[in-house]
């Protein structure tokens, strides 16, 4: 099993995408994440650490405990947080998440090449609501 650690702007879906994952369901999370968050599969991050760059660090840092990085974007988004070549600052194998592509204008293209840019090696394109790419995350992640 695979630690992965999520690290993407203010409700991209982070937090929502976890639950899932660990089996808890799909459930709107009006929570905003304030600090780092472990379990044993995930890390969650706030979007401010990404938002904000003197948090950077904190990001670096806490990526020690994962296997893996996974870069969130909502499939929504006007704008990602994300820079180019950001995937090269982990000394990690960095993929894609995006998220939200059930919604009606998600631009997934958009999403795609915001994330190619970063510097991602793959991308997998999820939906918590319907369940979209979730399998998918499970079993790239061996859960």
């Amino acid at each position: 099993m695979k630690k992965i650690m999520l690290i993407g702007g203010s409700k991209t879906g982070k937090s929502t995408l976890i639950k899932v994952l660990q089996g808890k369901g799909y459930s709107k999370n009006d929570k905003r994440t304030q600090t780092l968050q472990y379990s044993p599969i995930t890390i969650d991050t706030p979007g401010e650490y990404l938002e904000n760059k003197n948090y950077n660090i904190a990001l670096i840092s806490a990526s020690v405990d994962a296997d893996l990085i996974g870069l969130v974007i909502d499939a929504t988004a006007e704008q990602s947080f994300i820079p180019p070549g950001f995937a090269s600052t982990f000394a990690k194998k960095v993929i894609g998440i995006i998220t939200k592509v059930d919604i009606k204008n998600s631009d997934i293209n958009k999403a795609r090449n915001m994330l190619w840019q970063s510097g991602v090696s793959s991308i997998i394109e999820t939906s918590s609501l319907e369940g979209t790419g979730i399998d998918e995350l499970r079993r790239y992640l061996k859960i």
